[in-house]
């Protein structure tokens, strides 16, 4: 499946958001994820079923001055 992520466009195997952030390396309830502008709970991550073309933005906290 092709995705837009974080403004990139990817291909992908997994199908839910879940699926796409383990396979992305991505885990953690401190990251905020969202789907086409909305967004989605990391209780919701798991069962939320991604569709071809949709844009997922990743955000992590970053430390720092």
């Amino acid at each position: 499946m092709r995705l837009i992520i974080n403004g990139e466009p990817r291909e992908v195997t997994a199908q839910g958001l879940g699926e796409v952030l383990a396979e992305l390396e991505f885990t953690g309830d401190w990251l905020a994820t969202a789907v086409n502008s909305q967004l989605v709970p990391a209780a919701e991550r798991a069962g939320f079923v991604l569709s071809d073309g949709d844009r997922v933005e990743i955000l992590t906290p970053k430390q720092g001055g």
